[in-house]
């Protein structure tokens, strides 16, 4: 897999890609409720959270001490929870990305700000 410089995801030898975007959810209707749009081509597993390739919305809540992020995934077209991850602080982290998916060959790493979740491309 390999990163484009430009977008925020990453794309597999067979083409098949895993992107991002971060959501504008200023106003009462979003309720902070997602706040990033995740579009998969290949099975991933967040945490305990398997996904197939689909298109899924997420967002997260800060927990206990503020090191940890709950993060939760829901479907994009009918909001149905799937279920939940964690998302920690990254050691020694200074920079703070909005989003950032990393090739599994460098990190396996979707970054939120300080805070990242490791994940794992299921098989075809």
């Amino acid at each position: 897999m390999k990163r484009d410089a430009n977008r925020v995801g990453i794309v597999d030898a067979r083409g098949r890609y895993i992107a991002g975007v971060v959501l504008i959810t200023a106003g009462y209707s979003a309720d902070g409720k997602y706040s990033h749009y995740l579009v998969l081509q290949a099975p991933v597993q967040i945490g305990g959270v398997a996904l197939k390739p689909g298109a899924y919305v997420f967002g997260w809540t800060r927990s206990g001490t503020g090191d940890i992020l709950t993060v939760h995934f829901n479907l994009a077209a009918t909001g149905e929870q799937l279920g939940t991850a964690d998302a920690t602080r990254i050691a020694g982290s200074s920079r703070v990305e909005s989003l950032r998916i990393w090739p599994p060959e460098e990190k396996a790493l979707i970054q939120i700000g300080r805070f990242g979740m490791s994940y794992k491309l299921g098989n075809p």
